[in-house]
C-alpha cells in the first residue's frame, strides 16, 4: 500500500466516530487496490466488444454474397485462390507510392515535355500591395459586387476601374499556370493509357469481355487470377491517390462531381472485389479508361500551339465517350447487372447497393455529356476548340466593359493621364460635357 493510503487509513481510524467500524477501512482498501484496474479493464473491453459486434454485423453473408452462400466457400483450397477483402489493404501504401511517382513524373517528365511542345505561361502583371483589398480578397471573396467594389475603392482612395483591375490581377495570381495544367494532364494520360491497354491485354482472351452475361457464370465461385488482381489493385490505388492530391490539383467547375465520382469509384471497386464481382468490375474499369486517356491527351495539346491535333483528339474523344458511356454502359453493363445477375439466384443487399452506385455513375456520365455537347457547339460555331468549359479562364487586364468605357471617353475627347479624375465620377462627366462643347450649369 502507498504511504498516502496508509495515512488515509490512519486518519479514518483516529477520527472515526463510534458508528464507523473497521469494515469501512477494509472497503476503502479493496477499492484502492482492485476497483480501479477493474474499471480500466471494463473501459477497454467495452469498445472492443462494440467493435467486434459491429465487425460481425458488417461482414454478414447476406450483405455481400447471394443467398445460400457463405464466406467459407471463398476460402482458398485445392490450389484455387479467391478474392479476400483484406487484400485491399495493400492499396493504401501503393496509393502513397503513386503520389510520390506523380510528383516525380511531373518534375522530370511533364515539365520538360511541356517546354518541348511549346507550352508558354502567360505573363502576369504584379499586384500592388493593398492591405484593405487583400483582406477582403482572402476573407470575403474573389469577386465583390459593384456596390462593395465602389465602397472598397473609396476606402483605398482608388477609382472603381483601378479596384476592379486589382481584383482581376489578384485572381490571376491564384490561377494555375498552363505548365501546371499540362503536367497534371500528362500524368493522368500516362496512367490511363497504361491502365487501358494493360487491362485490355488481360481481358482480351476472357469470355466475359465479349459476352457480359458470362460475368455471372458460376458466381461467386470464380477464382482470382494474379494479373487481374494486380490491375484491380492498381486502379483502386490510383483513385485513392487522386483523392489525396485533390487539394493540390487544378480546381475546376465540376470539382464536386469529380469528388463524387472518385468516392463512388473507390466504393465500387472495394465492394466488387470483396464480393468477388471482379468480372463485371473489370468491364466497368476498362470502359471508363477507354475514353479517359483520350480526354487527357486532348487537354495536353489544348495547352500547346498544336491546335489541329487538339481538335482531332477532341472529336475522337467525344465519339468514344458517347459510345462507351451512353451506349455500351447502359445497354451492356447496367442491363447485365440488373437482369442477368439474378437469373440464377434471388436479389440481396449487394445487388441493390451495386446497381445504385452504377446508376450514380451513369448520372455523372449524363452530366459530363452535357458539358461535352456545349464544347461541341462552340467547336462547330467557331471552327476550333476554345477551352475546357470546366476551367477557370484567366482574365485580361481590362474587362470588356472597361475597354468600351475608355473607348467612349477617348471618342468624346476625354484623354486618360496620370492624376485624371475617376471615369465614373461627376468630375469626369463635367469634362465630357465641356469636351463636347457644352457648358456646365450651376
Amino acid at each position: 500500500m502507498s504511504p498516502r493510503m496508509r495515512s488515509l487509513d490512519a486518519s479514518i481510524i483516529t477520527e472515526a466516530s463510534p458508528s464507523v467500524n473497521f469494515s469501512s477501512i477494509l472497503v476503502c482498501r479493496l477499492l484502492s487496490h482492485s476497483s480501479l484496474p477493474y474499471l480500466c479493464c471494463c473501459n477497454l473491453a467495452l469498445p472492443r466488444r462494440m467493435w467486434s459486434s459491429l465487425n460481425e454485423w458488417f461482414w454478414q453473408d447476406r450483405f455481400w454474397l447471394p443467398p445460400n452462400n457463405t464466406w467459407a466457400v471463398l476460402e482458398d483450397r485445392d490450389g484455387l485462390v479467391f478474392a479476400h477483402p483484406r487484400d485491399l489493404l495493400a492499396a493504401l501504401p501503393l496509393a502513397l507510392a503513386l503520389v510520390v511517382m506523380r510528383f516525380t513524373f511531373e518534375r522530370f517528365v511533364g515539365l520538360p515535355l511541356s517546354r518541348l511542345l511549346g507550352v508558354r505561361d502567360q505573363a502576369r502583371k504584379p499586384v500592388k500591395p493593398n492591405a484593405t483589398l487583400e483582406k477582403y480578397f482572402l476573407t470575403k471573396g474573389w469577386k465583390p459586387k459593384e456596390p462593395q467594389m465602389a465602397l472598397l475603392a473609396a476606402q483605398c482612395g482608388l477609382t472603381l476601374q483601378q479596384t476592379q483591375r486589382w481584383f482581376r490581377r489578384r485572381r490571376n495570381q491564384d490561377r494555375p499556370c498552363l505548365t501546371k495544367k499540362f503536367c497534371e494532364a500528362s500524368w493522368r494520360f500516362s496512367f490511363y493509357a497504361c491502365a487501358f491497354f494493360g487491362g485490355l491485354s488481360i481481358l482480351y482472351h476472357e469470355s466475359w469481355l465479349w459476352m457480359p452475361e458470362m460475368c455471372w457464370d458460376n458466381y461467386p465461385l470464380q477464382p482470382l487470377k494474379p494479373a487481374l488482381y494486380y490491375w484491380y489493385l492498381l486502379e483502386l490505388s490510383f483513385y485513392i491517390s487522386l483523392l489525396m492530391t485533390l487539394p493540390f490539383d487544378v480546381r475546376r467547375k465540376d470539382f464536386k462531381e469529380q469528388v463524387a465520382h472518385h468516392f463512388v469509384t473507390i466504393i465500387l471497386i472495394s465492394f466488387s472485389y470483396s464480393s468477388n464481382l471482379l468480372r463485371i468490375g473489370s468491364l466497368v474499369l476498362l470502359l471508363h479508361d477507354a475514353s479517359d486517356y483520350l480526354l487527357e491527351a486532348g487537354k495536353m495539346f489544348n495547352y500547346t500551339p498544336w491546335r489541329k491535333v487538339c481538335d482531332t483528339l477532341f472529336i475522337v474523344f467525344s465519339l468514344v465517350f458517347f459510345y462507351t458511356r451512353l451506349v455500351l454502359f447502359p445497354t451492356r453493363i447496367l442491363y447485365t447487372t440488373y437482369y442477368d445477375s439474378i437469373a440464377q439466384w434471388d436479389t440481396f443487399f449487394g445487388y441493390y447497393f451495386c446497381n445504385t452506385l452504377l446508376m450514380a455513375l451513369q448520372l455523372l456520365h449524363v452530366f459530363w455529356s452535357c458539358l461535352i455537347l456545349r464544347m461541341i457547339y462552340s467547336f462547330v460555331k467557331k471552327g476550333r476548340m476554345e477551352k475546357d468549359v470546366r476551367s477557370d479562364v484567366e482574365e485580361s487586364d481590362s474587362s470588356d466593359g472597361e475597354v468600351a468605357q475608355e473607348h467612349l471617353l477617348l471618342k468624346n475627347g476625354a484623354a486618360h493621364r496620370p492624376g485624371a479624375a475617376p471615369a465614373d465620377g461627376p468630375r469626369s462627366r463635367l469634362v465630357g460635357r465641356v469636351a463636347n462643347g457644352h457648358t456646365a450649369t450651376t
